[in-house]
């Protein structure tokens, strides 16, 4: 019980946190005075779903992110206003949130998209069934969400006046350090984050950039930077498997050769990533189906019981499985999110019952959101106690309630969807088996057998080529996720990842070896 106490109240390290939080804080504090100043706050209240905006696309480069940010406000929009026409018919409501939910899991995990992934499109079309603007049509709540939306954009993209090439420069920073990390300490974890972030890096700087930047341009030697620290990770692998000196990181002879030709891909397309994600037996089609199945059984469990608000129990489900962590961290996040609400249950009881309007709701809607955001990443057991007071004040519209019938409909709504994701869960990793490591092995194998083929006839910078590469160094992380969730799974998965450790090292091994290969080939 001490060990349990201790992990909930644990702090992870995270550096400079603030100015995404204060961010967060007014992005969803201006469209409530804004709602105050008209004179019509509940309109204001809805406007903040819009203000979601501005906790995604912050890695991004501000070119990318200006379409980015504006498709995702356009699609909250959609989301609230379908699940407020669909609220007219109970049934349909509950499918309409269903269907939102398996299609928002489906597309934020084909393209990675980071948290909150998933959970905020979907939050928003539950919110739009339980609106309490009933004198607001759905073409109106949709503009308030783009309204909120829209000014969440322009304060994710001021940034842009003093830091133009800001997170291009934070995404290479953050591969040298890694590697740095890795010549130190050459171990596997350490080569699997450095891979990861100079793989993040060529993303940040090759998918989300023009083709063909500047000779002379920022961009141009960011790239080129990347491209010799590339160099040197590779450099260090060979090292390690000679066991000589690894090189210095500083070293200027491995940016001997221009890497306009030659700059490694990021990742596939995203129609490319879409149409892999809808391939049957894909992982993310497969996480889809699961949230789905949890999200129908949550809602009806609640609806059923006669609760109100059900979309809350359904909310919880998405929230426990659209990331797809393991058995063992989504039990954990169950636990968080049952006691995170509990307890914030009692602070949202107190802001209700006091009922603050004007000036004083703004600043208890930003201060909750910018503690939430100093909180999610360190401890999400205490952000969820700050979670729940903010989103009921958003449902309440800005009216009174009746606290006590709002208090216990969200906590036990919570706790059927947490049951309901962990039941749906435990059943879809029991039938899988350990299929998914053997799986990851064999698609791993595969690539290295497709990039070996190039290091052979020595021609690593076609376009095929770098394919190859690209293609191999994403089977060999995802092998390791995969592998990592099975640790976390079930017996029968724990006891085929224990098993087929060595094999998973091995293939890992000859991955980078065959990588490190390509790299000094063209090096030369």
């Amino acid at each position: 019980m001490l060990a349990m106490i201790g992990r909930l109240l644990q702090l992870n390290p995270v550096p400079r946190r603030w100015p995404f939080a204060l961010r967060a804080g007014i992005c969803m504090a201006v469209p409530v005075l804004v709602g105050w100043l008209c004179g019509d706050v509940s309109a204001g209240l809805i406007a903040t779903i819009g203000g979601f905006t501005a906790l995604y696309g912050s890695g991004r480069p501000y070119l990318n992110r200006a379409g980015y940010l504006a498709a995702i406000a356009v699609w909250f929009a959609a989301a609230v206003a379908l699940g407020d026409w669909a609220a007219q018919i109970p049934w349909l409501g509950l499918v309409t949130i269903t269907v939102i939910a398996m299609l928002a899991v489906l597309v934020c995990n084909a393209l990675s998209v980071g948290p909150p992934g998933a959970y905020m499109f979907m939050l928003g079309c539950a919110a739009g069934t339980a609106s309490v603007s009933a004198h607001l049509t759905p073409w109106h709540i949709a503009a308030l969400v783009a309204a909120g939306g829209a000014f969440a954009w322009l304060a994710h993209m001021v940034g842009v006046l003093w830091r133009p090439r800001g997170p291009e420069q934070a995404a290479v920073g953050a591969a040298r350090d890694a590697i740095a990390g890795y010549l130190a300490n050459p171990g596997s974890g350490q080569r699997h984050q450095a891979a990861r972030l100079l793989h993040h890096a060529w993303v940040t700087l090759v998918n989300f950039e023009p083709a063909r930047p500047k000779a002379d341009s920022t961009l141009h030697r960011l790239r080129a930077e990347n491209h010799r620290l590339h160099r040197v990770f590779a450099a260090a692998m060979i090292a390690r498997e000679n066991d000589t000196a690894p090189p210095d990181i500083d070293d200027p002879s491995f940016a001997e050769i221009d890497p306009g030709g030659t700059t490694p891909l990021g990742r596939a397309s995203n129609v490319s990533l879409l149409r892999q994600a809808i391939t049957p037996g894909s992982e993310s089609l497969r996480l889809a189906l699961r949230v789905g199945v949890a999200v129908a059984v949550a809602g009806a469990a609640a609806v059923s019981m006669s609760i109100d608000h059900a979309y809350w129990a359904m909310a919880a489900a998405v929230l426990m499985l659209h990331q797809g962590f393991d058995w063992t961290r989504t039990l954990w996040r169950g636990v968080e999110r049952l006691i995170g609400t509990w307890i914030g249950l009692g602070l949202a009881g107190l802001i209700l019952a006091w009922h603050p309007q004007g000036l004083l709701l703004v600043a208890i809607v930003a201060v909750l959101q910018f503690t939430i955001e100093m909180f999610v990443v360190r401890n999400y057991a205490i952000a969820v106690i700050f979670i729940t007071p903010i989103a009921l004040t958003i449902a309440s519209g800005g009216h009174p309630v009746d606290v006590g019938a709002l208090l216990l409909a969200r906590g036990v709504d919570t706790a059927i969807g947490c049951a309901a994701a962990l039941l749906v869960y435990w059943i879809a990793i029991h039938n899988r088996g350990p299929a998914p490591v053997t799986e990851a092995i064999a698609a791993t194998e595969k690539a290295i057998d497709v990039a070996d083929v190039h290091v052979r006839t020595g021609a690593v910078t076609t376009a095929a080529a770098r394919a190859a590469r690209r293609d191999l160094q994403v089977e060999a992380m995802t092998m390791l996720d995969t592998y990592q969730v099975a640790v976390g799974g079930s017996a029968a998965q724990r006891d085929a990842a224990e098993r087929l450790w060595p094999t998973v090292a091995a293939t890992e091994r000859r991955a980078y070896q065959t990588l490190a290969a390509c790299w000094a080939i063209e090096r030369g």
